[in-house]
């Protein structure tokens, strides 16, 4: 007999169906999966048998043909154990119903009790399950919240294998378990939380301003400073100024964390703007994906939040230089002998960094011991068309006693979300005709022309500041961004010079320490 069961595999964050073909002939007792299984499929067999024998599920024996179609893409992971046995199943006898095999797609791995086990990529599945017409799917009960985010979709949570012919034989029937359902506006609403507020930091009212104009116009950000002087502090506060997370950035977030294996939101989805930071000692493959069978790198992971390298030039240079592509065009391209996979990552960068090896140049308080060339070969370390890309070098001095034990604190997170919603959307209307560039710092050189136009006094500053820090090309654009977003905070239609006198400030360590 030849039965039918649908499933999927991953390609990239996105989700391929599967048609999983069994068919049971008489003869001889053999196995043969094709399809392009991967060592963890051409394993299920044996997890699928133990799994029906211990279970009292009657199956029949011969000739068993398993076939994983499309025949050219490859098929990975043990989410295949699941579909491979209620199709044996239903190739065996005819006790499930054909036209409900049709309706669900199935996922999960089998032990060899019975217990169904969670696997990655299920949002995916779910999201594809749905663009395909079906009715429902049957998932692990530890992947149910993830799968249910997904509107008009019925999602079963198993347990067993046993709970899944339940299901098979009568979906609405007193014995299969009850589908799972969300409530996503209530989800948002709580888990729209941060454990961290702008508040905590004392002092650093000049850093707080430029992260505020970072996190406006989308911009990325370097802070200098010496050790303690609270530059993690404030990086680890970057996600709660920025604008909350959309339900389409929320899903488009949450499936690369599922396919990853990544995703430890208690709801099934992420409702807070990710913030990633690896250490320094990270591979170029685990900071932008790769692998033998491709996976997201942290870049992806930190698709619409913070990717946070903290003492960038300790980081391999290396590693450093593949970030300048993602950065430019939000998206990474890992090309494979067998396959080419493209992960989104468009975030923002913030990095830190102390200003020579001791950590103590142009500190007050304590007295640098690093001679002039160990600060260049230091700095040396970070390439300059890496910190083009960074648009606000911002300088970190140390927190005087008198700030860090006044009873005062600065404003709250939301008080400042609250201002960069506002300049958040008026780029929205401004850039409406184009949904792919959300924010000041995706502008094109024709929108930074149509939309970064400077009055006479404006122009003659920036002639002046781009011949005192002989900046390129690169360097003026990034220059007339920022200056657009700081008077978008102001709510100004126009550039004013005081906005690209602010602008101009962020880059003054390109003078004072980088170019000598």
């Amino acid at each position: 007999m030849l039965s039918q069961v649908w499933s999927s595999t991953t390609h990239g964050v996105e989700a391929l169906p599967v048609e999983l073909e069994t068919n049971v002939a008489s003869g001889m007792r053999g196995l043969s999966v094709v399809g392009l299984p991967r060592a963890a499929v051409r394993e299920s067999f044996d997890r699928v048998r133990a799994a029906l024998e211990n279970n009292g599920i009657p199956v029949e024996w011969g000739r068993i043909t398993i076939n994983l179609a499309p025949a050219d893409v490859p098929k990975e992971s043990a989410a295949f154990d699941l579909p491979m046995a209620v199709g044996w199943v239903a190739a065996s006898s005819d006790t499930l119903n054909g036209e409900v095999l049709d309706q669900y797609w199935l996922t999960g791995e089998l032990a060899l009790d019975g217990t169904v086990r969670p696997v990655n990529g299920v949002l995916p599945m779910a999201m594809k399950a749905r663009a395909e017409g079906c009715e429902g799917v049957l998932v692990p009960a530890e992947n149910a919240a993830e799968a249910a985010v997904v509107d008009e979709l019925t999602v079963f949570p198993v347990e067993t294998i046993t709970e899944a012919f339940e299901v098979l034989r009568d979906p609405h029937g007193a014995e299969a378990p009850a589908p799972y359902t969300n409530d996503l506006d209530a989800i948002f609403d709580q888990a729209r939380q941060y454990r961290r507020d702008l508040s905590d930091v004392r002092g650093q009212e000049n850093v707080k301003r430029a992260l505020e104009v970072a996190a406006a116009g989308g911009h990325n950000a370097l802070m200098v400073g010496p050790p303690g002087s609270g530059k993690t502090m404030l990086a680890r506060r970057m996600p709660t100024i920025l604008p909350p997370l959309s339900t389409d950035e929320a899903l488009e977030t949450t499936k690369i964390h599922s396919v990853s294996g990544d995703l430890q939101a208690e709801h099934g989805i992420l409702a807070t703007r990710p913030f990633r930071a690896p250490h320094h000692t990270i591979s170029d493959a685990g900071l932008c994906g790769g692998g033998a069978h491709p996976t997201p790198g942290e870049i992806s992971l930190a698709h619409n939040g913070v990717l946070f390298l903290d003492e960038l030039p300790e980081f391999q240079r290396r590693v450093l230089e593949v970030l300048r592509q993602p950065m430019e065009e939000g998206q990474i391209t890992i090309s494979r002998a067998e396959t080419t996979v493209t992960y989104p990552a468009r975030f923002m960068l913030i990095a830190s960094m102390n200003p020579c090896p001791c950590g103590h140049l142009n500190d007050p308080n304590q007295e640098c011991v690093c001679t002039p060339a160990q600060v260049q070969r230091y700095l040396g370390k970070i390439s300059g068309p890496l910190m083009d890309r960074i648009d606000l070098h911002v300088e970190v001095a140390p927190v005087d006693f008198d700030e860090m034990s006044a009873d005062r604190t600065g404003e709250s997170s939301a008080t400042v979300r609250q201002r960069v919603v506002r300049a958040r959307e008026q780029q929205s209307r401004r850039f409406g005709e184009a949904p792919e560039v959300y924010s000041n710092a995706q502008m094109d050189a024709q929108r930074v022309q149509a939309h970064c136009e400077l009055n006479e006094a404006g122009e003659n500053l920036l002639r002046t500041a781009s011949d005192r820090l002989g900046l390129s090309a690169r360097g003026y654009t990034r220059i007339l961004k920022v200056a657009r977003t700081v008077a978008d905070l102001e709510q100004s239609a126009r550039i004013q010079p005081e906005h690209v006198s602010e602008a101009i400030q962020y880059r003054s360590l390109d003078r004072d320490w980088w170019n000598g």
